[in-house]
């Protein structure tokens, strides 16, 4: 495998999980949380969406197929799902989501927002392209870039503050639900689309 097809494979997954896009929600929903909680959510977060990531590089194919759903109906499922989450945070005054015991590293933070219908479609796409090797690859420098990125997201928050940081966790709630309506049309033009063709 040269060094030419790593790449190929790396960058459409990089641009797919969006890290950069993900810390300002991650961000929102650290707030008020101490250094070991924090922990526990980036990890709860990385091995769930590592785990689902390989999970679906071995069988998302055959159980998509098996169970006769397309990757439009995916997106659809994700998008209500986080939007449901999105307004709940919206509409409540914050301290539900931000109770460790709520385990929101797994549900929304490790799926759908770190790997989302984008993540486990563009991984199927690679597959196809580049092979399992390559793939693989891929998963494993991306998700060490997700850690580094999240695991040091709390020295955002210590520049813009507490009342910042509260802030900033609505607005990214608000941002999250815009994801969701997005993920949603996306899908639903995917299937008039299947129709038309």
């Amino acid at each position: 495998m040269s060094f030419e097809i790593f790449l190929m494979s790396f960058i459409p997954l990089f641009v797919a999980i969006n890290i950069v896009g993900v810390t300002p929600l991650f961000i929102g929903y650290i707030e008020g949380l101490d250094k070991q909680n924090i922990k526990k959510l980036v990890r709860d977060a990385i091995i769930t969406a590592f785990i689902v990531a390989v999970v679906f590089l071995l069988t998302g194919k055959l159980v998509f197929n098996f169970l006769g759903i397309t990757i439009n109906d995916f997106k659809i499922a994700g998008g209500v799902i986080l939007l449901v989450l999105a307004i709940t945070d919206i509409m409540s005054a914050g301290e539900r989501r931000r109770d460790p015991g709520k385990s929101i590293g797994i549900v929304p933070l490790g799926i759908p927002l770190i790997m989302g219908p984008a993540g486990l479609t563009t991984i199927i796409i690679l597959v196809d392209n580049f092979g399992y090797l390559a793939t693989i690859l891929s998963i494993i420098l991306n998700f060490i870039i997700v850690w580094i990125i999240l695991a040091n997201a709390n020295l955002f928050i210590k520049v813009i503050g507490e009342g910042g940081a509260k802030a900033f966790a609505k607005v990214a709630s608000l941002f999250m639900a815009a994801i969701a309506v997005m993920m949603i049309r996306i899908g639903i033009i995917g299937i008039i689309s299947s129709f038309n063709n």
